[in-house]
Order: C-alpha cells, then sequence, then structure tokens
C-alpha cells in the first residue's frame, strides 16, 4: 500500500515542484523587504503558475496538435472520394464520418493531441510577466532616487519622518491659520443695533 501511494505521489512531480516554486515565491514577497527582491519573489511566483497550466495541458501518450501532412491528405482524399459530401468550412458530413467505427478508421483518428490552449494563454501571460516585471523594476529606479534606498523599512521610515511637522512646519502653518484668521473674521462694530 505504501509502494503504492508513493508511486501515485512521485508520478505528480510536476504539482510538487509547482507547489515547492509557488511557496518559496510567495515567502520571498512577505519575508523580504527588500523591492528587487519582492520583485524577483513575483517572478518566481508566476512561474509556478506557468508550470502549472502547461503541466495541466499535457496528456499522457499525446503529442503536438499538428496532423502530420500524410494523414491530412488521406483525411481530404476520403473526404472528397464521395462526390455527394457536402462539408462546409472544416465539417464533414455524417455521409462520410458515419458512426464511430466509420470514425475509428479514418487514418489519424488514433493520435492522442495534447490541449495547446493552457501553452498558448502561458505564452501570452508570460509576455504581460515580463513587461509587468520591467514596469516594477522601473518603480523601483525611480524610488531609489527619490529615497537613496530600495529597502521597504527604510523608505517607511523617510515617509514618517517628512510627514511629522517640524518647526519650519508649524511656524508656517500659524502664519498661514494666523492670515486665514485675519481674513475671515467678520468686521466688529462697536454700535449696537437698536430694535
Amino acid at each position: 500500500m505504501n509502494g503504492e501511494a508513493f508511486e501515485q505521489a512521485a508520478g505528480l512531480y510536476n504539482y510538487w515542484i509547482v507547489i515547492v516554486l509557488m511557496m518559496t515565491g510567495f515567502y520571498i514577497v512577505l519575508a523580504r523587504r527588500n523591492l528587487i527582491k519582492s520583485v524577483i519573489g513575483l517572478n518566481i511566483f508566476q512561474t509556478s503558475v506557468f508550470l502549472l497550466y502547461v503541466t495541466m495541458g499535457k496528456v499522457r501518450g499525446g503529442t503536438a496538435p499538428i496532423i502530420p501532412p500524410e494523414v491530412a491528405a488521406a483525411q481530404a482524399k476520403a473526404m472528397h472520394a464521395d462526390e455527394h459530401s457536402t462539408h462546409t468550412l472544416g465539417t464533414v458530413s455524417h455521409d462520410i464520418v458515419g458512426g464511430h467505427a466509420e470514425h475509428a478508421a479514418l487514418p489519424g483518428a488514433d493520435i492522442i493531441y495534447s490541449n495547446p490552449l493552457p501553452s498558448v494563454l502561458m505564452l501570452t501571460a508570460i509576455v504581460v510577466g515580463i513587461a509587468t516585471t520591467a514596469l516594477a523594476l522601473a518603480l523601483v529606479v525611480r524610488i531609489r532616487e527619490d529615497y537613496g534606498t530600495i529597502e521597504e523599512d527604510r523608505i517607511l521610515e523617510i515617509d514618517r519622518a517628512d510627514a511629522e511637522p517640524d518647526e519650519e512646519d508649524e511656524s508656517a502653518w500659524l502664519d498661514e491659520t494666523a492670515q486665514t484668521v485675519v481674513i475671515s473674521s467678520p468686521p466688529s462694530s462697536d454700535t449696537e443695533s437698536v430694535n
């Protein structure tokens, strides 16, 4: 029983790699306070997602979804053998394909194809990931120019220090408040109104 369980778990090694990569990237994002290391952690996490989708699209014993030329020629010949066959945009009539047994007799019917959609989607995701990484690194460069560091803790300290008012800020605020009070106060009258 243990041998079967081990073989089954070992047979899913792609998923174990996905889990390890995902948790490694997640840990790097959370544990590291360096902005560049956080971007690298996000890229590792993203790579695990790519691997997960490509793994799900692979079929055991499957081949790339490209019809071999000899199979395509044999199928075209079988399609055109019947003069009364009707087909529209690649759909073959029931007369040509027939039932399951007749379909199995067509050339290339025994070929197993892998699903191409996850791979195509991941190619798009890779392009988006590269663009996002470039943008993140450009922002890190800009932050480095403004703050002189890429450590998140130090950046937060600098922001907090800038947010606290110092003596110059306080005197400027008092002058501004005093001018506002003088301008907005209603004129005082010494005479009382009589009703």
